[in-house]
């Protein structure tokens, strides 16, 4: 009896532990246009949602693309420094996103091999905001730059 319990009590923690480690970027995130500074003609994610998928994550973004028309894009990958295929975006057909430390993601947008967008994403120490710096170069090759802060949802 003792063993079953020491048993199950050991499970409860790591399971414990799994939960807490979670990346921070986790959950429902909504653009706050009011503290966010996007270039003209740069995307606007105005939605973004992470979620575990398996041992990946999956990332669903919903926004106005540069064209001013709706856009979505999802992406299943690690946090990895690796490159995992998009759907649905038309200016980048690959991403990669690195795990920097608990509370920052670094990433980079490809479109044909080619780096176009890279930045990072830092979650509030209380977990109720994030930042996502980037810069890049538009798809007629002009400069962009954003600050887009989030509210967690």
């Amino acid at each position: 009896m003792k063993a079953r319990s020491i048993v199950f009590t050991l499970t409860l923690c790591f399971v414990g532990a799994f939960c807490c480690a979670q990346n921070a970027n986790m959950g429902t995130w909504k653009l706050n246009e009011a503290k966010s500074k996007i270039s003209h003609g740069a995307p606007k994610n105005t939605m973004v949602v992470y979620e575990a998928a398996g041992e990946n994550v999956r990332i669903v973004i919903d926004g106005i693309g540069s064209d001013g028309k709706p856009m979505h894009s999802e992406w299943t990958g690690k946090f990895d420094s690796k490159d995992y295929p998009v759907i649905g975006d038309p200016n980048s057909d690959a991403r990669s996103l690195t795990n920097i430390d608990e509370r920052t993601l670094g990433f980079n947008a490809k479109k044909n091999g080619k780096t176009i967008l890279s930045g990072r994403i830092v979650v509030s120490t209380d977990g109720k905001s994030r930042t996502v710096t980037s810069s890049g170069a538009d798809s007629n090759g002009k400069t962009i730059s954003s600050l887009a802060v989030y509210d967690k949802q």
